[in-house]
């Protein structure tokens, strides 16, 4: 009985890890409030970024054990443990100005709110070029092309 419980509980740690081994490229996001991005696929090497925004979405573009090459929106690349990477898909605002939230995927829809570029959402689902996201527990409808990690990928599902 007492075997189990490290097996469940190793079962239980690896479920997020193989949920991101899958076709690349694919989106993710930021697990943790601080990541680290290294040079290489390994903590030997040295840190090139601190990432301090929870959620930010990267693409992963290849994968090496329990490492992960990802671009973030800036296109910078790097490698960052699989641990610090969560499976959800995030989005960041992009572009000029403030987007606009709508309560309906149309631009005939009534304005929920606008929100900054730089602004970090979860992602829900897309569809028809618009993208339905969730803001801090704020839900409605942005154009796709505000968001960087709206483009479909191989390896979303």
């Amino acid at each position: 009985m007492l075997g189990l419980v490290p097996m469940l509980a190793a079962a239980f740690l690896m479920a997020p890890l193989s949920a991101q081994d899958r076709t690349l490229p694919y989106w993710a996001s930021l697990r943790y409030e601080r990541v680290n991005m290294r040079v290489g696929p390994s903590a030997e090497y040295p840190v090139t970024w601190v990432y301090l925004r929870k959620g930010l979405p990267v693409k992963v573009l290849r994968v090496r054990e329990g490492w992960r090459l990802v671009e973030d929106h800036e296109g910078t690349q790097g490698w960052i443990a699989s641990s610090q990477l969560d499976p959800a898909r995030g989005a960041l605002v992009v572009g000029e100005g403030l987007a606009e939230v709508r309560a309906e995927p149309n631009n005939a829809s009534a304005l929920n709110w606008r929100a900054e570029a730089g602004v970090v959402s979860r992602l829900r689902t897309c569809r028809t070029g618009w993208c339905e996201v969730d803001i801090a527990g704020r839900k409605g409808w942005m154009n796709a092309a505000r968001l960087w990690g709206s483009d479909p990928l191989p390896g979303d599902e």
